[in-house]
Parts: structure tokens; sequence; C-alpha cells
């Protein structure tokens, strides 16, 4: 099926409405915490259902992890929606152990967040999910300027990438194809060059860095399937 940019958003927006602010939460409360989640949404961009590789999120991932979780940093997260800029969760335990993972995991890899993003912590003071959970917000907040459309830009996402490439070098037995990593390089979900996360100019830039990297032959020859 065809990529549509639009189409996606509004499939992640409405799967988002009913999971944080339907009908598990109580009457009530649903027009306000519908109301801050399009707010969310409009400010931290649109749902995804997973990460490029290279994003800040992932800062702490090991392999081909593409979604946050405790495997890199993240202790606590339950009840999750991920946004392009933002992790909304909603545990049911109080949010502290989450917030000092985040600040442990940021602290761990500052390095290599500086004059790349910030990641910081919010409780929010909105009902999703349910009555009972204390839903948190973690933030990604870009240094540079991103794409007026929201995107983030190739003076960003190369880098990243380059970078994200580079560290896994030494221990690659072979080589994999664009058509088996685009979704883990551009995030979910995607087209062929672009995503909810890249438009189509840096989407191409990102396939083209990846396949001269891999005609460089630094990863070894090319799987077979």
């Amino acid at each position: 099926m065809a990529f549509r940019n639009t189409e996606a958003q509004e499939n992640g927006r409405i799967i988002a409405q009913g999971y944080l602010a339907g009908k598990t939460i109580d009457v009530a409360h649903r027009p306000a915490s519908r109301k801050t989640l399009d707010d969310l949404i409009t400010t931290y961009g649109p749902v995804v259902d997973t990460y490029p590789i290279w994003h800040p999120f992932l800062i702490g991932a090991n392999g081909s992890q593409n979604t946050p979780g405790p495997g890199c940093g993240y202790n606590g997260l339950d009840h999750t929606i991920f946004l392009r800029n933002a992790i909304i969760t909603c545990p049911y335990e109080s949010p502290e152990a989450l917030i000092d993972s985040v600040k442990k995991l940021t602290s761990k890899h500052q390095r290599a967040l500086d004059q790349v993003a910030e990641i910081r912590t919010s409780v929010l003071d909105v009902q999703f999910y349910s009555p009972q959970a204390k839903p948190v917000l973690i933030i990604c907040e870009w240094e540079k300027k991103l794409c007026a459309d929201g995107t983030i830009p190739s003076t960003l996402a190369v880098p990243l990438l380059l970078e994200r490439m580079l560290s896994i070098w030494r221990q690659a037995q072979c080589a994999e194809t664009w058509e088996t990593m685009a979704t883990y390089i551009l995030g979910r979900p995607c087209g062929g060059r672009s995503s909810l996360f890249v438009n189509q100019d840096t989407g191409q830039q990102l396939k083209s860095v990846f396949n001269e990297l891999n005609a460089s032959g630094m990863f070894g020859p090319v799987r077979k399937d």
C-alpha cells in the first residue's frame, strides 16, 4: 500500500484518541483529554509506530531496536503512544522511576546529545488511559530548526545516521539492503523515501548515504535471502 502522509497522520490520531482518551477514562474528562492530546500532537508531531534508529529517543539502544523501552534506558513506560518528538506514557505506579531513568539516560549520553537535542520529562495534569494512570510526557527538543512541515532536516538526520552506522561497522558481518532497512532508517509509517519523520528530500539523502556506505564494503557483502 502506498504511503499517504495525511492519511497516516489522521489514522494515528484516531488510534491515540481511542487509546488514551476513549472509553477507559471518565466521561466528564474526555473532552479535556482529547483537546490536550490534539494540542500535544500539534506541538510535537504526529503519532508514529516506530522511530528511526538515529532518533535521539534511541540514544541508548543497541542493534536495530526502534522503540524506546527498558533495553535502551527507559524504565516504567506503560500504556504508551509515540509522537514524532514526544512520548506519552501512562504508568500506574509513581512516575519517579521513569523520570529518574530518563535523567540517567541523558546524563550518560550527554556528549552524543550535545548540539543535537535535549530530552526532558513533564508530568501531565490530565486523565489519559485510565483514571488511575499517572501520565508523563517525554520530549525531544531539537537544537536546530525543523523543516517547515515539521519533519527533521537532513542537517540533523544525515549526520545522526552516519554516527549510528559507524558505531556498528566493526561488528557487522554483512550489509543489508535499503528495502530491508528503510523502516529502521525512516521510521514507521513510511514509504520508500519518506515518513512522518523525514520528507522526500531528506529521505532520498538518507537512502543515498546508506547505499554509499554499503557500496564501500565496510559492512561486508550484501545479505542474500
